[in-house]
Formats: structure tokens, sequence, C-alpha cells
């Protein structure tokens, strides 16, 4: 099964709990900032997203969607 992971990164406060909660650790906050002043988090590598939406459930400002094919 496929899986797309997206963030809003102009709304993500880079909190890292989507990072911390991520099964296969590929998500990081990206070096450069959102138009807040923030490091928002990025998925490093989408071909491993397993679609387990963990990220999604966790975050507290909902910037983050899940689609599986």
């Amino acid at each position: 099964m496929a899986a797309k992971v997206i963030f809003d990164r102009d709304r993500c406060k880079g909190c890292e709990l989507c990072v911390d909660a991520c099964p296969v650790h590929i998500l990081a906050l990206e070096e450069s900032t959102n138009r807040k002043g923030y490091h928002p988090a990025g998925c490093t590598d989408t071909s491993k997203c397993i679609g387990c939406a963990s990220c999604a459930r966790i975050c507290p400002d909902s910037v983050i969607s899940v689609y599986r094919d």
C-alpha cells in the first residue's frame, strides 16, 4: 500500500510531536523557515511512509494530511 503525507508548512509551528510519533523515523524539521519563522516538519523519504497517520493524529494544529492508495 502506497501512502503520501502532506504538511501545511506555513501553519506548522515545529513542535516535533510528529517527528517523535513516526514509527519509521522519516519526519524531521526542515532547515528553512516558514513565513511565521518556524522550522516546519516534513517527510525525508515519502517512499517509506506506511500511512499509519500517527503524525496527523498527534499534530495539535492539524497541519498534516495522510493519503493511502
